[in-house]
């Protein structure tokens, strides 16, 4: 073998290590010396903490108070809230009809019928047919037939509102036309 063939397999490490040789130490004592020198320069500031806020205990006063769920405090506020009522609520201690016991908007008017001079109505509920005239109770809200006309069935209702008051409210179950 030649002097440079073997030249020329060991030109890559020669290369390499001109390289590596060029990188000395002056450069990172440099940046050594310069983080030094911000130190010593760089004051150090801590915040100062707040003083922690004073510490009140709080007195119950309401021990003496009156008990809000006292029995005889929610029956004073009872009696006054009935003495306030308007004195409408619904009979509870009559025979409930039959009617009564189906929702109004399962109820058909299908009819009216006269008899001795007194209109009835005729209505469905259930595969039932039930003849109703003025006075008669219907729906499960205390509902009690007005008047009847040949195309429906005014009713007056008693139900409770939100702040549990009987209000009265006006209903009607119109004359439903057959399929044929």
């Amino acid at each position: 073998m030649t002097v440079l063939s073997r030249l020329g397999t060991a030109m890559p490490s020669v290369v390499l290590l001109c390289i590596l040789s060029g990188c000395g130490d002056s450069g990172v004592q440099e940046v050594r010396t310069w983080m030094d020198e911000v130190r010593k320069q760089t004051k150090v500031s801590i915040p100062m903490l707040s003083p922690p806020k004073k510490f009140t205990p709080f007195t119950y006063a309401g021990k003496s108070a009156i008990d809000p769920y006292n029995p005889a405090k929610l029956a004073v506020a009872f009696a006054k809230l009935q003495a306030n009522s308007s004195g409408m609520k619904p009979d509870l201690e009559r025979r409930r009809e039959p009617l009564e016991a189906y929702p109004l908007d399962t109820l058909k008017m299908v009819g009216t019928l006269q008899k001795t001079g007194a209109s009835f109505a005729l209505i469905l509920a259930d595969k039932t047919l039930f003849q109703v005239k003025k006075g008669s109770y219907i729906g499960q809200n205390f509902g009690m037939v007005s008047g009847i006309t040949e195309s429906a069935v005014e009713l007056r209702e008693i139900v409770q509102d939100a702040s549990g008051e009987w209000v009265e409210r006006k209903g009607k179950l119109e004359l439903q036309e057959t399929k044929k």
